[in-house]
């Protein structure tokens, strides 16, 4: 692929970020507080904002209803502190797991005012989602069961269908509802949205403004994630992603930390798709990451770096010998194709399209110099000592 091709999907390839990577979090066991984390809608905006200033390539970030806006607010108020850094709302994600009557689930719910409860939130959203002017609702549900016989699983999956079904209804012109899934956790007996399948299914019943979403650590371990993307490509069904990695389960630890070969393979037939004349435009590239070791922003910028690098590795695959190898059935020559594109080291091409957006070739580097950190930590510290607490109760 000659240059000016790579760095055109350069230019289009954007990742949005996630408000509540900003945040102190942690595990089911305990937050863990760092100085310069977010506390606050303005600081988790302001933040993602610097990391657009170094990478060039995070336009967008994702808010959370129940944790970034609060009743009476105006919302477009937040849009506009968005612009202000240089950057707008992306996807609105609706909350169906914290609040104490989604015990035994929301709008699988057996009690007809815990799922009336959950519309109404819903309703909610969209329209927060129309204020901010986002075109993305992404849903996730933590509905399921723990033991055998707790509830009926058929009567469940009526009432997600109906729900989903509702709400596609609602959305504004121009929106999409993605829709993830989950393997387990936190329902250990049997989860209403397991698998793609399940959501391909969902989605195809709400409409056609419903699509799948894959968030990478969202798989049993062995799973093969790049077989999903290509499946739900070729159905016109995959939505986007929630970019994060993983070593056992759901860790959600940075991307790329673990296996970036997986994530290179996944890339790859994406734009095996893109080659063979398939619309790759709307998939949602998204960031979903709890950096509770990391400091935050620097956990971010590492990540869509990384994910620069290997969406740059997998647009250099020479797919004109991949063919020639695949209609030989030439197996190591096929293979070749991906090793030779993944080991590129692809650093200073990246420092090249970076240097043409008058970014800094390093953007770690540069975000360490810059001070923000120290700087924000003060700042952040003081005002939260004013206020009387160290941080928000909610997860992020």
């Amino acid at each position: 692929m000659d240059r000016d091709k790579l760095f055109a999907l350069l230019d289009a390839f954007a990742v949005e970020l996630p408000s509540w990577g900003f945040a102190d979090t942690g595990t089911r066991f305990g937050k863990f507080l760092q100085p310069a984390a977010a506390s606050t809608i303005e600081e988790k905006i302001a933040d993602a904002g610097t990391v657009h200033q170094y990478t060039g390539c995070c336009p967008r970030v994702a808010v959370h209803v129940l944790w970034d806006f609060s009743m009476g607010v105006d919302a477009t108020a937040t849009a506009d502190l968005a612009a202000k850094h240089g950057i707008r709302i992306g996807a609105v994600n609706p909350n169906f797991f914290e609040d104490q009557v989604y015990k035994f689930g929301s709008v699988c719910n057996p009690d007809e005012s815990v799922r009336e409860h959950a519309h109404r939130h819903m309703m909610d959203s969209i329209a927060i989602a129309k204020a901010v002017k986002s075109d993305t609702i992404s849903l996730w549900f933590a509905d399921g069961t723990n033991y055998p016989g707790q509830d009926e699983i058929a009567s469940r999956k009526g009432r997600m269908h109906g729900a989903l079904r509702q709400w596609h209804d609602a959305l504004a012109p121009g929106m999409k509802m993605l829709i993830e899934y989950k393997p387990f956790d936190p329902a250990f007996y049997h989860t209403d949205i397991t698998d793609w399948g399940m959501a391909y299914v969902f989605a195809k019943d709400a409409g056609r403004k419903a699509k799948v979403l894959v968030d990478t650590g969202h798989h049993l371990p062995g799973q093969n994630i790049e077989h999903i993307v290509a499946f739900l490509i070729d159905e016109e069904m995959l939505g986007g992603f929630h970019f994060n990695d993983r070593k056992y389960a759901d860790d959600d630890l940075t991307f790329g930390s673990i296996d970036p070969y997986a994530a290179f393979r996944t890339f790859c037939e994406i734009r095996n798709a893109a080659e063979a004349g398939k619309d790759v435009s709307g998939i949602a590239y998204m960031v979903d990451q709890s950096h509770n070791l990391k400091p935050k922003v620097e956990a971010m910028i590492q990540t869509v770096v990384m994910a620069q690098e290997l969406y740059a590795k997998a647009c250099l695959v020479d797919r004109g010998k991949l063919r020639d190898a695949q209609a030989r059935t030439n197996t190591i020559d096929a293979e070749e194709c991906l090793k030779s594109a993944f080991f590129t080291d692809v650093k200073a091409l990246l420092a090249e399209w970076r240097k043409g957006k008058s970014l800094e070739a390093d953007p770690l580097g540069a975000y360490r110099v810059s001070g923000y950190e120290a700087r924000v930590a003060r700042e952040r510290e003081a005002v939260r000592a004013a206020r009387g607490g160290t941080s928000s109760t909610s997860y992020a």
